[in-house]
């Protein structure tokens, strides 16, 4: 086991959840934030204020960073469009890299991710915050104690109101005329829209729930309301071995998730052959069916501490292990999650199901 404090550097602040990372990296006593990178020098100033980030820290410039940073770890927050070349650029410099969800914009972009990594000795982690709900990391370890016997469907709805009515923290912000026609999020060749954004987590944290089952084709559909070019809601119906499973994406729900639960509530359902768990998003409990409690029980949730706690903790742990990261982290399930997000995408557009693409 390899102790030591692990250099960290912030690669594009076009995500929000790069402010997160960054805390929670501030925060870990074997990290240190040696160096951030924007083109738009504007884009850094939250996290150089709320962190207290030196300035000359912080760089327009991406190989100055690099080479002055000499960073161990590299989180990238870019467009999901980006992730690609992003990832082959820093691996030229032989740092680890965590990639902010989702995976990437299509299968051939993840792809070419994992080529970048391949043969050398530097990890690839994908990071999808929903992992580190202590509701569905309990569900997922009820399910692989057996308690509702086989996974048989995955049923999953999740979004929140919009990606401009918060920033990192979820820190409210007022959603602009203005700031929806200059964001990312709403450009389709950036890969924006609620289906990119959110149906990789369902897609992803279904194949965990599966226990690494690929689906054998897929039918979606999306709503593209006037005037913007990428949707704000989809769903996704994946056909198993084992039966149905659904998987919907809304950005304008009634509520956001993490300050009021929206109707419907956005999380997870699992039917195995033995009983039913909802897992639903920063809620206490799980609910569970069971043949000797069919009326229902809730179940307290794990508390998740330690290398467990949130995503950089956890990345600090595997590398200090040595170990790859695993579960929906890796790259190898979070593929399988990109396949089904590629299947659906040309399924909504071909207006047809379509089998599992590769």
């Amino acid at each position: 086991m390899e102790k030591r404090t692990w250099k960290f550097v912030g690669i594009h602040f076009a995500h929000m959840h790069m402010g997160d990372l960054l805390r929670q990296a501030s925060e870990h006593p074997n990290a240190e934030i040696v160096g951030i990178f924007d083109p738009d020098r504007e884009a850094m100033q939250g996290a150089i204020d709320a962190l207290g980030i030196p300035e000359e820290r912080a760089f327009t410039d991406f190989e100055a960073c690099m080479a002055a940073s000499q960073a161990d770890v590299a989180i990238l927050c870019s467009p999901t469009a980006e992730h690609a070349d992003w990832v082959e650029r820093i691996a030229a410099f032989d740092t680890h890299i965590l990639v902010e969800k989702p995976f990437a914009s299509n299968l051939a972009e993840a792809d070419r991710m994992v080529r970048a990594m391949d043969g050398g000795s530097k990890t690839l982690m994908i990071n999808w915050p929903l992992r580190w709900y202590p509701s569905h990391v309990t569900a997922k370890r009820l399910t692989d104690e057996g308690l509702i016997g086989e996974v048989k469907q995955v049923h999953y709805y999740d979004g929140n109101r919009g990606p401009l009515y918060h920033g990192a923290d979820k820190i409210e912000l007022e959603p602009t005329a203005a700031r929806k026609a200059s964001s990312w999020f709403y450009q389709k060749r950036h890969g924006g829209g609620s289906l990119l954004d959110y149906l990789g987590y369902g897609s992803t944290l279904g194949t965990w729930f599966h226990g690494g089952r690929a689906p054998i084709e897929v039918c979606a559909m999306t709503d593209l309301p006037e005037g913007i070019e990428v949707d704000e809601h989809s769903v996704t119906v994946a056909r198993y071995a084992t039966g149905l499973s659904k998987f919907e994406t809304r950005w304008g729900t009634f509520t956001d998730p993490w300050t009021h639960q929206p109707q419907p509530k956005c999380g997870f359902v699992i039917v195995g052959s033995e009983g039913t768990i909802s897992s639903y998003d920063f809620e206490p409990i799980v609910r569970v069916q069971t043949a000797a409690k069919p009326e229902g029980e809730d179940i307290a949730v794990d508390v998740l501490e330690g290398a467990d706690a949130n995503p950089i903790a956890y990345l600090i742990g595997r590398l200090e292990k040595g170990l790859a990261p695993d579960g929906p982290l890796g790259a190898e399930m979070a593929r399988i999650g990109q396949q089904i997000v590629d299947t659906a995408l040309r399924s909504a557009q071909e207006k047809r199901t379509l089998p599992l693409v590769d």
